[in-house]
């Protein structure tokens, strides 16, 4: 029997929006070094909405569906409706996942805000970013990759 229900399977099996958006507006990166999982969205926004997104994920079942569910959550949002994407939201919309698996939940939004700061990084035309995103500072970790630590990510997943 699946620890998974039919959703999170369905975009398991068959996610959406993977690749890579050439000549993005936002590229978030984020990695777990506990399990492994590795994450990049890209992100192309159109007059404050994003157009499109799309991710390349290295990992679990989960971590595949979550990257699949944020991209089709925030198509069409603007910056700040992008921005109020939380993990329990990306989870609640697959339908749930297992407890041992919201830290995949946790890296899509993640990856999510780190192309948000990095549009806003490469795009200080779009005015002042929102707080906690700063313009300029994508990802402070080396080669403007968020590696985040695991204790921090579970804290937030609950």
């Amino acid at each position: 029997m699946s620890a998974y229900n039919t959703k999170v399977m369905e975009h398991f099996r068959n996610p959406q929006n993977v690749g890579y958006i050439e000549n993005a507006d936002g590229v978030g990166k984020v990695g777990n070094p506990v399990c492994g999982d590795i994450m990049e969205l890209t992100i192309k926004v159109n007059d404050g909405k994003i157009a499109d997104a799309k991710f390349r994920t290295f990992g679990c079942g989960a971590a595949i569906a979550t990257s699949s569910m944020v991209t089709e959550m925030v198509k069409g949002k603007t910056i700040p409706e992008a921005l109020a994407i939380s993990n329990r939201a990306v989870a609640e919309a697959l339908g749930g996942l297992p407890s041992i698996k919201m830290h995949c939940s946790v890296l899509a939004e993640q990856a999510l805000k780190s192309a948000i700061e990095d549009y806003f990084a490469k795009h200080p035309e779009a005015g002042t970013p929102p707080p906690g995103i700063k313009a300029g500072d994508a990802c402070a970790a080396p080669g403007g990759k968020c590696v985040l630590d695991t204790a921090k990510s579970a804290e937030g997943a609950r």
